[in-house]
């Protein structure tokens, strides 16, 4: 039953992402008020790279404006976003005396009250991304009756095996979440390429009711966005649109990340979507009970290994479209090797993502 139901939902999942359609080239004039939105901590190692590279977008600039919040880094961060005052970058610096469990949500938040956008459009501080990004999300806006925008993300500048490994995992993350939207059942995104309209992010009453996580600053987000608005969240199926940011360097790293994206999970609004996150849970765990019973009985080695075809099967022609759309389809090549590991790391982050503290930016948060 759990092996039926996953490959169900992976073909979910297929038939989403395929009703995505390219957006068509905008061909008219930009009138939309934009503004760009980054919460950065500790960030002097690429911080420039991102500001140059805000600063060559194609969108008009006299209809954009740059805000970034410095959550009370240690290092040269603020030096370097103030030194790109005079290019119309806006710093902002959190000066908070009481510890917060959500520094990000405050950072974000702060900025939208003080900008003067219609649009915002979220990044984070180590992210690349190439001229045409800004003009090619704000015109999917202007085009379309939309209240909300994901796009896409995408790592790159991969140096091991491992970053390859999290680059098709990644990969089909954002596919999750834009099949979704494909399916009209926004759910998941990634805040590195969002935007909303300012107005739409007051009237859910910004990050209220879920300001006491360090995460979700997105997907929470959305979900209070899809509540309100069904039908009207759009994901950006361009190449132009894509956000690049690099894989974890080490397991350290990358187990801090996923607990922390695990950590949001039982807060979803939409008990529907705990409810199937818990049955690919359950069906992983299968995968695991029947691989070690193998030993004992062939009977449950021969099930293991027909959930296990079955399953890579269907995420073969899940991940396909996907890397193709990427412009990385030889990662695909690389599953037969993720998909064990991934279910001994999938069983371990669902037991503990949501009953311990995890480290991010230099803090203990939960």
């Amino acid at each position: 039953m759990l092996t039926g139901l996953y490959l169900f939902l992976v073909a979910y999942f297929i038939k989403g992402w395929a009703s995505l359609k390219r957006p068509k080239p905008y061909t008219g004039t930009f009138h939309t008020k934009v503004t760009v939105l980054i919460a950065a901590r500790n960030e002097e190692k690429g911080m420039d790279k991102t500001i140059d590279d805000l600063l060559a977008q194609d969108y008009p600039k006299e209809l954009t404006e740059m805000i970034i919040v410095d959550d009370h880094s240690t290092d040269r961060t603020a030096g370097i976003i103030a030194s790109y005052a005079d290019r119309g970058v806006r710093l902002l610096q959190l000066n908070e005396d009481k510890p917060l469990n959500s520094y990000k949500k405050k950072a974000i938040a702060t900025a939208i009250g003080l900008s003067n956008g219609e649009l915002m459009v979220a990044t984070d501080a180590d992210c690349r991304m190439g001229s045409k990004w800004l003009s090619s999300v704000v015109g999917y806006f202007e085009q379309n009756d939309l209240v909300m925008i994901s796009s896409p993300v995408a790592y790159f500048e991969e140096k091991s095996l491992f970053e390859y490994m999290q680059t098709l995992e990644f990969s089909y993350l954002i596919g999750i979440g834009a099949a979704f939207i494909g399916n009209n059942r926004a759910s998941t995104c990634n805040g590195a390429n969002l935007a909303y309209r300012k107005d739409v992010f007051y009237e859910v009453g910004g990050f209220k009711d879920i300001d006491d996580l360090a995460s979700g600053d997105d997907e929470l987000l959305l979900q209070k966005v899809a509540k309100r608005y069904p039908g009207r969240i759009g994901f950006l199926k361009d190449r132009k649109a894509i956000v690049y940011t690099h894989a974890k360097h080490s397991l350290k790293q990358f187990l801090q990340q996923r607990r922390r994206w695990a950590s949001k999970s039982t807060h979803y609004k939409d008990k529907r979507i705990v409810a199937l996150a818990v049955c690919i849970w359950l069906f992983n765990v299968s995968l695991l009970v029947n691989a070690g019973l193998g030993f004992y009985d062939i009977y449950f080695l021969k099930l293991f290994t027909l959930q296990f075809l079955l399953k890579y099967i269907f995420e073969v022609a899940f991940l396909l479209p996907i890397t193709s759309f990427l412009k990385r389809s030889g990662l695909v090549a690389l599953l037969i090797l993720l998909i064990p590991v991934h279910i001994i790391y999938f069983v371990y982050i669902g037991l503990i993502g949501n009953t311990r503290k995890y480290e991010w930016k230099g803090r203990v948060v939960r």
